[in-house]
Order: structure tokens, then sequence, then C-alpha cells
């Protein structure tokens, strides 16, 4: 894969590229990261066949809001932030990533528009997976589609347990 082609399923954003990797460069990649952790060794080779490499620069816009384009992206390297519109459609931060963290994993499963939109703070690597990719993996080979999809669920999991702890102390009796 050339280092300008685009990813079928990834939206072409400036300053996001597509970097051409080995299947064993993917590997190292995703081994580097605790998100591989609960996978074999021979998973993560299976599963790095379904996956591209792509560097952000500085400022790009790695997911948009109301975006329908269904990918997940691991972090390798670099750190980014998460906006959201708020009213007035004036941009709020909600959090951040850095590596190792998952960003962009809802659409993949729900198929709905972008909630948030994900920027990259600095330089970046990211790990993609996306729809289209992780549909043949799904009909390919369904034990591992559903063994992300159930690292995905409680991810997400995760993260509406910390969300709904975090809001208790906003609500008023």
């Amino acid at each position: 894969m050339a280092g300008s082609e685009i990813i079928s399923g990834l939206p072409s954003a400036k300053g996001l590229l597509a970097r051409a990797c080995t299947v064993a460069e993917i590997v190292s990649l995703v081994e580097s990261t605790k998100w591989a952790d609960s996978l074999t060794a021979r998973e993560v080779e299976t599963l790095s066949r379904y996956l591209h490499v792509c560097d952000a620069q500085k400022d790009t816009v790695i997911v948009r809001e109301g975006g329908r384009e269904p990918y997940l992206c691991l972090l390798v390297e670099g750190r980014v932030r998460i906006v959201k519109e708020g009213t007035g459609r004036a941009a709020k931060r909600i959090g951040f990533a850095e590596a190792g963290r998952i960003v962009g994993e809802m659409s993949l499963i729900d198929g709905e528009p972008r909630s948030a939109s994900i920027i990259a703070e600095q330089p970046s690597t990211l790990v993609v997976l996306t729809g289209e990719a992780f549909a043949r993996l799904s009909s390919e080979i369904p034990r591992l589609a559903i063994k992300v999809l159930l690292k995905v669920s409680k991810l997400i999991s995760q993260r509406l347990r910390q969300t709904s702890g975090a809001l208790v102390d906003y609500l008023g009796e």
C-alpha cells in the first residue's frame, strides 16, 4: 500500500496518511499496547491482516462528529483530544486518549453517526479497523470477530460506568 493511498472505509482527511506496513510490523504495533493482552499471538497475527496503519499530523481530525464512516482506531503513539459540539455549536473538549487506547469504536458497533470528533494533539500513529474489514473478519473468522466485539463491548461498558459515576455528582436530588 502506498503511503498516500486512501483506505476504503476511512475518510480522507488532510494530515491523515496510510502507511505501508507488513503484517509483522502491524503485529508489533498492536502488541506494543495492552489491547492485545487477551488475544493469542496467532490471533493478533490473524487480526493484523485486517488492520491498516495511519499517521496523523498534529491537529488532524481523525473522526468528525456526525460522520458516518464505521471504523475504530487503536492509538499506538501520540495523544488525541475528544471534542463534542455543545449548545450553539461551540465545540467543547470532553476527554483525551493516549497510546494504548481505542477511539471511535461506537460507530463500528452501532452504525450511527459519530457522537464526537477526535483530533490529534500531537503527531500520532493509529492502527485502524474499518467497518468493511470487520465485516470480512466476521464472515471469514467469526470466532475472532466475536472476541474483538466482546473486547470493544467491555470497553464501551466501562466508559458508560465511568460516565454514570461522574454524572451522578452533577445531578440534583
